[in-house]
């Protein structure tokens, strides 16, 4: 593994650290190495890096530099928001916050060239400084010119400087149309089933053996692999789904090396944690508690996805069952349901014969938006003004396909929507606010 990461310029003892904290990412590393050359030398002005997400960029960059004790700044393009910020962090990084405080309130790129070279001359570079742009894919949002230059600031600075661009997509999709200086390429490869099996097991827990650990991280794979091989998300799941694994073996009901039985224990959780993969509805605390609540709770929710406990703003789980309701009910029905003077009106009363059918079977009639809103303040337990925030939350339902638009966008006089989820959801939503939709179904009189 060390030998992968010797270089003439470094010590041997820093490059035997830094190999270690890179499990499967010797050879990227080695190659890093190689374009950095060694620290009092000249380096290749920009160098473009790029790897679908969790694939070690950031780490082995992170790794590196602060391992070797090189130079460097570190700046997340989502976090400067603003050419501004990015300038500032780059001049605090190097030369301090006095050197940082002399940009203007809205500097130019002349501007930080300008104080970037004027440093320089004062303090001139013994090492090669590096700046790393994590997510640099931003960087095509901003000014034209900005790209650019980073990719060959050491030009225009006059200093051994070196733009490292790290991001998700490759750099045919960066190239300005002008033309630009092009930087030096270094892809990094998703991590293969093997890899992540031998990174995974690394995490293991001090209470159970190393073999142990490996077993349910290669159930684990086996399970999620097809469908995530998102590092991150991967040790999140290991991490979620570990202590059901060991119930039985807490419990004394098996041993460690019955994988046979430990696996028929944990199969039923790894699915249904499959259907909520990179969604992250609910925190770990928060997915423990609800799969002991499902164990005691009865036959008739124990089958609800974890998509059931999604959670809502208070008004938007009161909006939805309006919906449900306006949506299952004889619009005619709505006096009977949310008038409390309505006087007594039998259902046979007024059925007619193309009503017998259950509404449920029929599924979701569309209503006006108006009718909506009229159920909403009967039913939710507090007085609430129409404001801005109510109609917003109506589109917010729209856009996570709880509600469906039928109408054109262009009739803005009166909207239609349906209601699109279950009776399963929506009586698990219905719950979590202490209403009992089913006394306001008219399928259910």
């Amino acid at each position: 593994m060390t030998a992968l990461l010797e270089h003439p310029g470094y010590e041997e003892q820093r490059l035997r650290s830094s190999a270690e904290k890179l499990p499967s990412r010797e050879l990227q590393a080695g190659m890093l190495l190689s374009l950095m050359g060694q620290p009092q030398q000249y380096s290749y002005p920009s160098v473009f890096i790029y790897g679908h997400r969790a694939s070690g960029k950031s780490h082995v960059m992170q790794v590196l530099l602060k391992e070797l004790e090189l130079p460097h700044a570190t700046v997340s393009c989502v976090e400067c928001v603003s050419v501004a910020l990015l300038f500032e962090q780059v001049l605090l990084s190097f030369f301090g916050c006095d050197v940082a405080s002399l940009l203007p309130r809205s500097p130019s790129l002349s501007d930080f060239v300008r104080i970037y070279r004027q440093q320089c001359s004062q303090t001139p570079a013994k090492q090669t400084r590096y700046i790393v742009m994590e997510k640099a894919e931003l960087l095509r949002d901003t000014d034209a010119n900005l790209l650019p230059a980073l990719l060959r600031l050491q030009e225009l600075v006059e200093d051994n400087v070196t733009v490292i661009l790290l991001s998700e997509i490759v750099w045919d999709k960066f190239r300005p149309n002008t033309g630009c200086f092009e930087p030096l390429l270094l892809h990094f490869p998703d991590y293969s089933k093997a890899e992540l099996q031998q990174i995974l097991s690394q995490d293991r827990h001090p209470s159970y053996s190393a073999e142990f650990y490996s077993s349910y991280i290669n159930i684990l794979l086996g399970v999620f692999y097809s469908v995530c091989r998102d590092l991150r998300e991967l040790r999140h799941l290991a991490a979620l789904n570990f202590s059901k694994f060991c119930e039985p073996l807490a419990e004394g009901k098996v041993k460690e090396t019955d994988t046979h039985k430990l696996w028929r224990n944990i199969e039923p959780h790894l699915k249904k944690a499959m259907q909520t993969v990179y969604l992250r509805e609910v925190s770990s605390l928060q997915w423990e508690q609800m799969q002991q609540m499902e164990e005691k709770e009865s036959g008739a929710l124990r089958g609800l996805s974890a998509h059931t406990h999604v959670e809502l703003p208070y008004y938007s789980k009161f909006l939805l069952i309006a919906a449900y309701l306006a949506s299952y009910n004889p619009a005619r029905t709505d006096k009977r349901f949310f008038l409390k003077h309505h006087g007594k009106i039998r259902k046979t009363n007024f059925l007619k014969k193309n009503e017998k059918t259950s509404n449920h079977l029929l599924g979701p009639k569309p209503f006006p938006l108006d009718r909506l809103l009229a159920i909403f303040y009967s039913v939710v337990d507090s007085r609430v003004a129409p404001t801005a925030s109510i109609f917003s939350q109506i589109s917010s339902l729209v856009t996570l396909q709880l509600l469906t638009q039928v109408s054109h966008d262009d009739q803005l006089d009166a909207p239609k929507y349906k209601c699109a989820v279950s009776m399963d959801f929506i009586c698990a939503i219905s719950r979590t606010v202490s209403f009992d939709i089913v006394k306001y179904l008219y399928d259910f009189l």
